[in-house]
């Protein structure tokens, strides 16, 4: 191909490289000149255009991603037509799509001019789902190029889409003594959910005890009705090959072939067979209907795929299907902000409350959290513009003593504000006034205390990532060290314990009550520790120290 200024006595049939407006007319870039575009670039006064011009050999790029198209075509896959040099894979049936990897490398490493991309291996399709996309770079390939990716594909499944079957699937439901039914249902759902959306039925779900010899009766009565596919999730999480659940897959005359996976959530799985039917102990993360390594096992069943444990083993890479904010940092220096997640997640609505209502005895006469740093800023405006740079919304902050000096300090800040009257009652005054003004739709709140400025907007979205009422993640507590800080993310659902305190404390006490449902969230440093309610731990905090 030739490309480049091209003198209109030589343009017939050239490809014109970029989009020329004139008078009345425009000619789009990939128009082919005829002598009527011609004319009116002569008209304009135009002696040359830039173009491209085919030599001997030279396939057009509609023609060659059509060819590419063809050379991947598969049962049940369709294809659009070409424009522009693009030819893209759709699915006519809901399934999982699966991809040579390999053969697709080596296509894309033939020559820049032909590029195929495709989803990822194994991904779960709709029907009219776009599975991959044939995009010739220039104006035109080589034909020898397109001989050469012919010749590659050629008898070879490149791409593939394995419908869907319809299995029938028994679910053994363990119990053990103080399991909420809350829990055990969500479990249930979730399964349903999952196995409906792959075009499953559920038989009757088995509720026995979490003991081995129960959930094996149980496996053998679900097999006897005809299940395709036998579960079993645990109201403890199996640890070992000869926990429970797996035990139970043995005596009922089944093997367990892989305990475990390389994807996380999802790593306690276990996969058996009773016969030739898959028998898997579910993970506990299994209970949430967000992507776990479960969904992956499950979509290969339906899709007629025996997963062996080569297959689990094989499923490392891309297996960190979200960042787990729970997880220690490995070192002091390591980063504060988080990676961004590598699944997709609904973002929980969560609001900030900014308690800025006490009188600040400790540093009489001063107003503590009116107190300047260097730069003029006072510490209760520091504490709220970390809170409002976070991933927390609405910011609601509660005022008290001195609230026409606190609101000022504010001024021009998207807040929202909550007096307590009752504030010299104590902090949880504070605490009921801001709970009181809690959007209905907010999931959770983040409460915050107004002399901890060191707490940045990145902390406070570590916070925010670990929060999931759904994976048992319903209070989430900072920590430096073991030490437990501030501030104490609450899922809404312990709201009103939360506004039956009474006295000058807080709400830390109920996290005791309910250790389930705690986890702890470790920072870099020890900001989650420090708040300053004295003149000398000023001196600590030399943007503060020594203001007045």
């Amino acid at each position: 191909m030739i490309f480049g200024p091209t003198p209109l006595d030589e343009a017939k049939g050239a490809v014109l490289a970029h989009t020329v407006r004139l008078t009345g007319r425009v000619l789009k870039k990939g128009t082919v000149l005829d002598e009527g575009a011609i004319a009116a670039l002569r008209e304009a006064g135009r002696r040359d255009v830039i173009a491209a011009r085919m030599e001997a050999g030279d396939v057009p790029e509609d023609e060659a991603a059509d060819r590419v198209a063809d050379a991947l075509m598969a049962p049940l896959v369709a294809k659009s037509r070409a424009a522009t040099g693009r030819v893209n894979l759709f699915a006519e049936s809901a399934g999982l799509f699966t991809v040579d990897a390999g053969l697709i490398d080596r296509i894309n490493a033939v020559d820049e001019s032909v590029t195929v991309a495709t989803l990822p291996n194994h991904s779960v399709v709709a029907a009219k789902e776009m599975l991959a996309t044939i995009k010739v770079i220039p104006f035109a390939s080589p034909g020898r190029v397109l001989q050469v990716v012919e010749a590659m594909a050629r008898g070879r499944t490149g791409i593939a889409i394995h419908p869907f079957q319809p299995l029938s699937v028994g679910l053994v439901l363990t119990e053990l003594p103080g399991i909420k039914e809350s829990v055990m249902e969500g479990a249930v759902e979730a399964t349903e959910a999952r196995i409906k959306a792959l075009m499953g039925t559920m038989l009757p779900v088995e509720r026995v005890r979490h003991e081995e010899g129960p959930v094996a009766d149980a496996l053998t009565r679900l097999r006897k009705a005809g299940a395709d596919l036998l579960l079993v999730a645990g109201a403890s999480a199996v640890v070992d090959r000869r926990d429970v659940g797996p035990a139970a897959i043995v005596r009922a005359g089944g093997v367990i072939e892989h305990f475990g996976m390389p994807v996380d959530p999802g790593n306690l799985i276990c996969l058996g067979r009773i016969g030739e039917v898959p028998a898997l102990v579910l993970p506990g993360c299994a209970r949430s209907p967000k992507l776990n390594g479960f969904d992956w096992v499950l979509a290969r069943i339906f899709a007629g795929r025996r997963v062996t444990a080569r297959d689990v083993m094989g499923m490392g890479v891309g297996g960190l299907l979200k960042e787990i904010e729970v997880r220690p940092l490995p070192r002091a220096d390591a980063p504060r902000v988080p990676p961004p997640a590598t699944a997709p997640r609904r973002a929980r609505k969560v609001c900030a409350l900014v308690l800025a209502a006490g009188r600040s005895r400790r540093m009489a006469p001063l107003n503590k959290l009116l107190v300047p740093d260097t730069k003029g800023l006072p510490m209760i405006l520091r504490v709220v513009d970390n809170a409002l740079a976070s991933h927390a919304s609405p910011v609601i902050v509660v005022t008290g003593h001195e609230r026409e000096r606190i609101e000022e300090a504010l001024a021009g800040r998207p807040v929202l504000f909550a007096h307590a009257e009752g504030y010299a009652e104590g902090l949880s005054a504070s605490l009921k006034a801001g709970l009181a003004a809690v959007p209905p739709d907010a999931e959770g709140v983040l409460v915050c205390l107004g002399d901890m400025p060191l707490v940045t907007a990145a902390m406070l979205d570590r916070l925010l990532s670990a929060f999931d009422p759904e994976e048992g993640r319903a209070i989430v507590q900072p920590t430096y060290r073991g030490k437990q800080g501030n501030p104490m993310l609450w899922s809404r659902e312990f709201l009103p314990q939360m506004l039956a305190i009474s006295g000058d404390v807080g709400a830390r006490h109920l996290a005791g009550k309910h250790a389930d449902r705690l986890v702890d969230v470790e920072m870099a440093n020890d900001a989650v520790l420090r708040d300053f309610d004295t003149t000398e731990s000023l001196k600590g905090l030399p943007e503060f120290a020594g203001k007045k």
